[in-house]
């Protein structure tokens, strides 16, 4: 039986306290890889289909995942409530195939084709993200509430916005892998490239 792993995307969004200059901060983006072997390219896609990381009941190629945090300030002004700081701290993971048998000639070239790309593609993901933070960033500092002295209004109006920017850098996220994976698409491609010449 062939198994057709996709790529996916996973974003755990933890969101607490947060964002001052986009300047002020970067994205620590790190890799963790999964190992994986073979001899042709069928078997190394098989191999991928049984090692790669797992979203929900299917195992997929890859898939990139982050934590966010925020260092946030509220200040009362009279009668109202101001977001004063909001510093982002956003830690990207790259879930990717790591291979683990040597390869030489022709395999070689297709592997590191299909790799190059597999990252390229998840990387897509990640500026999604850092788009997504860079959002908030820019929404966050300075939102204000009037005849709020508790600061709860400003809170509800930021967390009603968070969830607007997450679930529009989530539906971006899809929009870009129904694209990728179709019939044709890059995804698609990159794996006929890997498997195709056995």
């Amino acid at each position: 039986m062939r198994i057709v792993p996709k790529l996916a995307f996973l974003a755990g969004l933890l969101l607490s306290a947060g964002a001052c200059a986009a300047a002020d901060w970067q994205a620590v983006e790190r890799v963790e890889p999964y190992a994986v072997e073979g001899a042709t390219g069928l078997e190394i896609y098989r191999s991928i289909g049984e090692r790669g990381p797992r979203l929900g009941v299917a195992r997929v190629i890859a898939h990139t995942g982050f934590k966010l945090t925020w260092t946030r300030k509220y200040e009362r002004q009279g009668d109202a409530c101001v977001i004063t700081v909001n510093r982002p701290k956003l830690i990207i993971t790259y879930t990717l195939p790591r291979l683990k048998s040597t390869l030489s000639g022709p395999l070689k070239g297709r592997w590191d084709t299909f790799i190059a790309g597999v990252t390229a593609h998840e990387k897509v993901h990640g500026d999604f993200i850092k788009d997504m933070v860079k959002e908030i960033e820019a929404m966050s500092v300075g939102l204000t509430a009037e005849n709020d002295p508790k600061c709860q209004k400003v809170r509800a109006r930021l967390q009603t916005r968070l969830g607007e920017l997450s679930q529009a850098q989530r539906a971006r996220s899809r929009d870009f892998d129904a694209v990728e994976m179709s019939e044709g698409g890059n995804v698609h491609q990159l794996i006929l490239h890997l498997v195709g010449s056995d």
